[in-house]
């Protein structure tokens, strides 16, 4: 009995660690679709610029980057290895413009993509830089 609630405990433990890992992911997202939004981007003037369209913005990129980016990778690999890598980058500004085109109401022309990708790939090495993630 003691056991089972220990082994409960840290199954509760690491659930709230991914938790709470995923939560920081998606504000991070969010602050840098704002920043992306609002300085390549442009927003309808209907759309509200209010706290969800940039959190949306920050869960549809996370999803996204999740789901869609693993896919594309694998089925380009022969085109990212002839390319030495470069390929890998239009991947991610793919990624970019297919989040900002989901998203009601923002807009992005092509360079804005390339600039977003850059932005967003510039706050997530700081991000990974200033915090340490351990696996144990």
């Amino acid at each position: 009995s003691f056991i089972k609630t220990q082994k409960y405990a840290k199954i509760i433990f690491m659930i709230r660690k991914q938790l709470s890992l995923f939560i920081f992911r998606w504000l991070i997202s969010g602050v840098g679709m704002w920043l992306v939004i609002n300085l390549f981007g442009s927003i309808d003037a209907g759309v509200t610029h209010g706290f969800w369209l940039y959190a949306t913005a920050g869960l549809v990129f996370s999803l996204v980057n999740s789901i869609v980016r693993p896919l594309t990778t694998l089925l380009s690999l022969p085109l990212i290895i002839l390319s030495m890598g470069i390929f890998a980058l239009m991947i991610n500004i793919a990624m970019m413009a297919l989040t900002i085109y989901i998203l009601p109401g923002v807009h992005i022309d092509f360079w804005g993509a390339v600039l977003g990708t850059i932005t967003m790939s510039l706050l997530n090495s700081l991000v990974n830089f200033m915090v340490p993630t351990r696996h144990s």
